[in-house]
């Protein structure tokens, strides 16, 4: 089942090769090769066929591409917020235990402050030049009061720890406060997310399930066509002419788990096993090499190191349009793999198929 689903999921490939020439030796050497015309590229234009609305259905294309990068850049926001609640929703269960730990402190100081009072109360409270008038040994005396004032300053001190551990409770309960908030707004920024995601998702749905089975064909064609185009343009600017970087070997774990997930279907939200979105993919491939990295796309542009297209080496992860809603892996070769969109499954691509914002790095 495994290998008849990466094929499945590897066969975009053919009609994409001409584009990044992924048929070279060993994804993740680091090797870059231009793009010659090679069999399998895109065939010439059919004759257009119509869409549904009267539109073109390169029109219907572009409008069903618009709504699923819609619904990824709600996706990160999703993903981003739900994160947020993970994180808010530990730190609660920490100042929780904080609390408890405190208030077993404050009933801990409290018995101790007891006893001390009753062991004062048991020795009469007389001034301690009284007590020395009595004694009928001064030096007993003195060794008391050395005890005393010893008592003295321990009793002082249990006082000043009572007193910042009920000051710490209070910092706790103001902090879990500010933390339910944060947690409150989390889940209404998930619901939001989630409600944009499938109103975009079931909007291009519905411009899909209008076409033909001939239209749908079409379509398909045409998307890879557009990939095509871009990466040609893409490659034409030279901007593969210094890729040689090298993997390293957490690089190739990276690599080897992403390219190894190929075939299995995107879903808006999953980190697998059985299926990715296109931040779920990138993270947990990561992760399986060892490295913990941010779990969203945007989150990946802003936290880690960020690198020139020309030093980029496989491993490297591409973040894609200007609002940094898509990411995928660099494997080599001027591919990269990555989970596209609602409807598709992981597979390899042009690495310049989509418009580059930057070049990030997980090992840096």
């Amino acid at each position: 089942m495994g290998s008849v689903r990466r094929r499945r999921g590897a066969s975009p490939l053919v009609l994409l090769c001409a584009m990044a020439v992924l048929t070279a030796p060993g994804l993740a050497t680091g090797t870059a090769y231009a793009a010659p015309a090679v069999p399998g590229a895109p065939a010439a234009p059919a004759a257009p066929l119509p869409g549904p609305d009267g539109k073109s259905l390169e029109q219907v294309r572009k409008d069903i591409d618009e709504l699923y990068r819609q619904a990824g850049t709600a996706t990160d926001a999703y993903n981003l917020a739900e994160a947020e609640t993970k994180a808010q929703s530990d730190k609660i269960v920490e100042i929780a235990n904080l609390i408890v730990a405190g208030k077993e402190r404050i009933a801990t100081l409290k018995g101790r402050a007891g006893a001390a009072a009753r062991a004062q109360y048991r020795s009469g409270g007389l001034p301690p030049g009284a007590r020395l008038a009595l004694s009928e040994d001064p030096n007993q005396f003195l060794d008391g009061a050395d005890r005393l004032r010893q008592g003295e300053k321990a009793a002082s001190d249990l006082l000043s720890e009572l007193d910042r551990t009920q000051t710490d409770l209070q910092r706790y309960a103001e902090e879990a406060s500010e933390r339910w908030q944060k947690l409150e707004a989390n889940r209404v920024k998930q619901e939001e997310s989630k409600k944009q995601i499938e109103e975009k998702i079931k909007a291009a749905e519905e411009l899909e399930s209008k076409l033909e089975a001939e239209q749908k064909a079409r379509l398909i064609q045409l998307e890879q066509e557009a990939q095509y185009r871009a990466q040609t343009a893409w490659l034409s600017t030279g901007a593969m002419k210094d890729v040689n970087g090298k993997a390293t070997d957490a690089g190739k774990h990276a690599v080897q788990f992403a390219t190894a997930q190929m075939g299995k279907p995107y879903k808006w939200g999953a980190v697998g096993p059985d299926s990715f979105d296109c931040s779920g993919l990138t993270s947990q491939a990561w992760r399986a090499a060892g490295r913990g990295i941010p779990r969203t796309s945007q989150e990946q542009l802003r936290l880690l190191p960020k690198i020139a297209l020309k030093d980029m080496r496989p491993g490297d992860l591409i973040i894609y349009f200007d609002d940094a809603s898509h990411v995928g892996m660099y494997v080599g070769d001027g591919a990269m793999v990555h989970a596209p969109r609602p409807g598709r499954n992981v597979t390899l691509a042009g690495a310049g198929s989509m418009p580059i914002k930057a070049v990030v790095r997980p090992d840096a």
